[in-house]
């Protein structure tokens, strides 16, 4: 039994592609974070801060879109998405998965609300100095790891979309829009997208919102 805490057009939105991708069974569950109240206290027992992703598979909880990332890809190997132990492309597998999550999202919303702050300040660093390593990244490989898509492409491309077509706080590059381009077209992203507008019934006005 897998279920999915979920809301549309959040950082949920990268499980509910990795879902997809690795084509299991899943209950979704959605949680409203945006209702007025906010969301019941009871759901703190699943997630302590009331937020979105979590999931709950065999009866055991997993909260923070990194860690839940890594449990799934290394739950269901036959999809091909996280390299094994032993791999040389764990390492950076790794890196870029945990990048995003501990840098690459929190630059974003330091740089989103105007904060300002020099390197040492904050362990997450500076915007610009993340902008540059992204796009040296994507420049250098085709993939946020190396040479072949992994799960971590699902966290980077999503932060990528959202934080630059639709928040419009990441600077448009070549390297991140020939990135988008070369993995937009998978059927499992198409299909997580359905979902989300499905639930969320359109394109609402907090969907530009961090």
């Amino acid at each position: 039994m897998l279920k999915f805490y979920h809301a549309p057009w959040s950082r949920g939105s990268g499980v509910l592609w990795l879902l997809e991708e690795l084509g299991v069974d899943y209950e979704l569950v959605h949680i409203d974070i945006r209702a007025e109240g906010g969301v019941p206290e009871a759901y703190r027992k699943i997630q302590p801060n009331k937020k979105v992703p979590a999931i709950e598979h065999d009866g055991v909880v997993i909260t923070e879109r990194a860690a839940i990332t890594t449990y799934l890809a290394d739950a269901f190997p036959q999809a091909g998405l996280a390299p094994a132990i032993g791999d040389p492309m764990r390492g950076p597998y790794l890196t870029a998965l945990v990048y995003c999550d501990a840098v690459f999202d929190p630059c974003i919303s330091a740089h989103a609300h105007g904060l300002t702050y020099v390197g040492n300040d904050y362990s997450f660093g500076l915007f610009d100095d993340m902008v540059a390593y992204v796009e040296r990244k994507l420049t250098e490989n085709p993939f946020a790891a190396g040479d072949r898509f992994t799960a971590a492409d699902i966290q980077l491309a999503s932060g990528i979309g959202y934080t630059m077509d639709q928040l419009k706080k990441l600077p448009e590059r070549p390297a991140f829009r020939a990135y988008l381009q070369r993995i937009g077209d998978r059927p499992a992203w198409k299909r997580a997208q359905a979902k989300d507008y499905a639930l969320a019934k359109t394109v609402p006005a907090w969907a530009g919102k961090v």
